[in-house]
């Protein structure tokens, strides 16, 4: 008996021999979280005010990235009236409010306050594929719909920033900076600065999610 039981063994061995493993399920990636943008017509009618604003732009394609990053209903501003440097994608809602902030707000708060006209807006930066700072939540600049700004040059020279002027000596950039500050809450859904935490502490953090939340 003991004969027989060795003897199925060996030809079971035998015959699993060449024989390969099943092979492993392929890993998948998790499915890209796609993200929903301006419909195409609230995009066309913002274009239209964009051109009505006397801006210069150019439409940029849709794209998704990921997870939970896109540009949707973008544009590349191009001269909203006063030069700002660093802009990449923008959604266009955003880039109608900034152009209507940084024209009717930022340009007369330096020639009245400052005494000088505004040369441009030194911005850190639009779209941006990351999380807000701290958490695991997509920032508004994942998908085009924030603009962070850090200083400001005049025309007479004097470069005012976020980060050495927001507590300035001088009581008039002070002023400036508390004005465009809360011209932009007036005109964003969030505004975020240095008063709101240290993440914030040198520009201003500009988003059109109407969440009237303002730092």
């Amino acid at each position: 008996m003991l004969r027989i039981v060795m003897l199925l063994a060996l030809v079971a061995s035998l015959a699993a021999c060449g024989r390969s493993e099943p092979p492993r399920k392929a890993t998948t990636r998790p499915a890209t979280a796609k993200v929903d943008g301006p419909s195409p017509r609230e995009t066309a009618m913002c274009q239209r005010d964009l051109r009505e604003l006397g801006v210069d732009f150019e439409p940029l394609p849709d794209r998704q990235f990921g997870p939970g990053c896109a540009i949707l209903g973008t544009v590349k501003l191009l001269d909203v009236g006063v030069p700002t440097t660093n802009l990449g994608a923008v959604r266009c809602g955003q880039a109608r409010t900034y152009a209507r902030w940084a024209r009717n707000a930022v340009a007369p708060a330096a020639y009245q306050i400052l005494g000088s006209e505004l040369a441009k807006v030194e911005s850190m930066g639009s779209y941006a594929c990351r999380n807000v700072a701290g958490t695991g939540r997509r920032s508004g600049h994942a998908i085009a719909n924030a603009i962070d700004v850090g200083a400001f040059q005049l025309k007479d020279g004097r470069r005012i920033s976020v980060l050495h002027d927001w507590n300035s000596s001088h009581p008039e950039v002070r002023r400036f900076l508390a004005v465009v500050s809360a011209s932009a809450c007036r005109r964003f859904g969030t505004v975020l600065g240095p008063n709101y935490n240290a993440a914030h502490r040198n520009h201003l953090h500009l988003e059109d999610d109407k969440a009237n939340f303002c730092r």
